[in-house]
């Protein structure tokens, strides 16, 4: 319960407006079938929390910076210089005779 009030004051609902939702939920609802909507709802957040940090984790693995970076620098290298060979030889100190 101590997290969902701490969740709760997070998006700027303090104790008494959660009290005012929990007797609206009970007086809607009704005592017996409260508890079990509760527990659909609390599965269905976690269904969503454990599918948005599975999105997440997708997209950090394909967003790889490092990789990125490595992709962006070879680019710019054939542009520049015609591709990585081009760039050595360039490099390489002529001999003149």
């Amino acid at each position: 319960m101590r997290g969902a009030i701490y969740t709760a004051i997070m998006f700027g609902i303090g104790l008494p407006e959660l009290i005012v939702i929990a007797v609206v939920a009970l007086l809607v609802v009704g005592p017996e079938k409260l508890p079990g909507l509760a527990k659909s709802l609390g599965k269905g957040f976690q269904e969503f929390r454990r599918a948005t940090d599975d999105v997440t984790e997708s997209i950090k693995d394909t967003l790889k910076p490092d990789e990125i970076k490595k992709d962006v620098d070879g680019l710019k290298d054939s542009l520049l210089y015609g591709g990585k060979e081009e760039r050595d030889k360039d490099a390489t100190p002529k001999n003149q005779s």
